[in-house]
Protein backbone atom coordinates (compact mmCIF):
# COMPACT_ATOMS: atom_id res chain seq x y z
CA UNK A 1 0.00 0.00 0.00
CA UNK A 2 1.31 3.40 -0.91
CA UNK A 3 2.53 5.39 2.11
CA UNK A 4 3.34 8.67 0.34
CA UNK A 5 1.10 11.76 0.02
CA UNK A 6 2.44 11.86 -3.87
CA UNK A 7 2.06 7.62 -4.09
CA UNK A 8 -1.54 7.58 -2.68
CA UNK A 9 -2.80 10.29 -5.29
CA UNK A 10 -0.99 8.14 -8.56
CA UNK A 11 -3.15 4.83 -7.08
CA UNK A 12 -6.32 6.79 -7.28
CA UNK A 13 -5.61 8.08 -10.66
CA UNK A 14 -4.40 4.80 -11.82
CA UNK A 15 -7.69 3.70 -10.30
CA UNK A 16 -9.66 6.02 -12.16
CA UNK A 17 -8.06 5.79 -15.34
CA UNK A 18 -8.33 1.81 -15.15
CA UNK A 19 -12.23 2.19 -14.50
CA UNK A 20 -12.31 4.84 -17.76
CA UNK A 21 -10.19 2.71 -19.80
CA UNK A 22 -12.37 -0.57 -18.90
CA UNK A 23 -15.32 0.98 -20.08
CA UNK A 24 -13.83 1.93 -22.55
CA UNK A 25 -12.71 -0.92 -24.23
CA UNK A 26 -15.94 -2.86 -22.91
CA UNK A 27 -18.04 -0.63 -25.42
CA UNK A 28 -15.57 -0.97 -28.19
CA UNK A 29 -15.94 -5.08 -27.61
CA UNK A 30 -19.69 -4.67 -27.36
CA UNK A 31 -19.77 -2.61 -30.71
CA UNK A 32 -17.33 -5.58 -32.54
CA UNK A 33 -19.43 -8.74 -31.24
CA UNK A 34 -22.74 -6.74 -33.08
CA UNK A 35 -21.08 -6.65 -35.98
CA UNK A 36 -20.23 -10.14 -35.57
CA UNK A 37 -23.26 -10.96 -35.06
CA UNK A 38 -24.87 -9.50 -38.16
CA UNK A 39 -21.61 -11.00 -40.49
CA UNK A 40 -23.23 -14.65 -39.04
CA UNK A 41 -26.49 -13.65 -39.70
CA UNK A 42 -25.98 -12.92 -43.07
CA UNK A 43 -27.91 -9.26 -42.48
CA UNK A 44 -27.97 -7.32 -45.27
CA UNK A 45 -29.87 -3.96 -44.47
CA UNK A 46 -28.20 -3.60 -40.67
CA UNK A 47 -24.86 -4.97 -41.39
CA UNK A 48 -23.47 -1.44 -42.67
CA UNK A 49 -25.14 0.74 -40.46
CA UNK A 50 -23.69 -1.31 -37.19
CA UNK A 51 -20.63 -1.59 -38.87
CA UNK A 52 -20.38 2.66 -38.75
CA UNK A 53 -21.07 2.98 -35.42
CA UNK A 54 -18.70 0.41 -34.48
CA UNK A 55 -16.07 2.07 -36.27
CA UNK A 56 -16.64 5.30 -34.43
CA UNK A 57 -16.65 3.63 -31.61
CA UNK A 58 -13.17 2.24 -32.28
CA UNK A 59 -11.58 5.07 -33.26
CA UNK A 60 -13.22 7.00 -30.14
CA UNK A 61 -11.19 4.01 -28.08
CA UNK A 62 -8.12 4.93 -29.99
CA UNK A 63 -8.41 8.50 -29.62
CA UNK A 64 -8.98 8.51 -25.74
CA UNK A 65 -5.88 5.99 -25.45
CA UNK A 66 -7.30 3.44 -24.54
CA UNK A 67 -5.69 1.13 -27.24
CA UNK A 68 -2.99 2.19 -29.81
CA UNK A 69 -4.11 3.52 -33.09
CA UNK A 70 -2.57 1.51 -34.98
CA UNK A 71 -4.61 -1.75 -33.04
CA UNK A 72 -7.84 0.28 -34.19
CA UNK A 73 -7.16 0.82 -37.36
CA UNK A 74 -6.07 -3.02 -37.79
CA UNK A 75 -9.39 -3.90 -36.22
CA UNK A 76 -11.69 -1.62 -38.67
CA UNK A 77 -10.30 -2.73 -41.42
CA UNK A 78 -10.96 -6.22 -40.34
CA UNK A 79 -14.35 -5.68 -39.47
CA UNK A 80 -14.94 -3.89 -42.97
CA UNK A 81 -13.15 -6.87 -44.71
CA UNK A 82 -15.88 -9.29 -43.32
CA UNK A 83 -18.83 -6.81 -44.19
CA UNK A 84 -17.65 -6.69 -47.42
CA UNK A 85 -17.03 -10.49 -48.14
CA UNK A 86 -20.77 -10.79 -46.64
CA UNK A 87 -22.37 -8.55 -48.65
CA UNK A 88 -20.64 -9.56 -51.96
CA UNK A 89 -21.60 -13.20 -50.79
CA UNK A 90 -25.30 -12.87 -50.63
CA UNK A 91 -25.58 -10.32 -53.56
CA UNK A 92 -23.40 -13.33 -55.65
CA UNK A 93 -26.23 -16.34 -54.75
CA UNK A 94 -29.41 -13.66 -55.19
Amino acid sequence: MANHKSAEKRNRQSQARRARNRMNKSRMKSAIRDVNEMVTAGSQENAPEILRKAVSVIAKTASKGTIHKKNASRRISRLTKKVNAMMAATTAEA
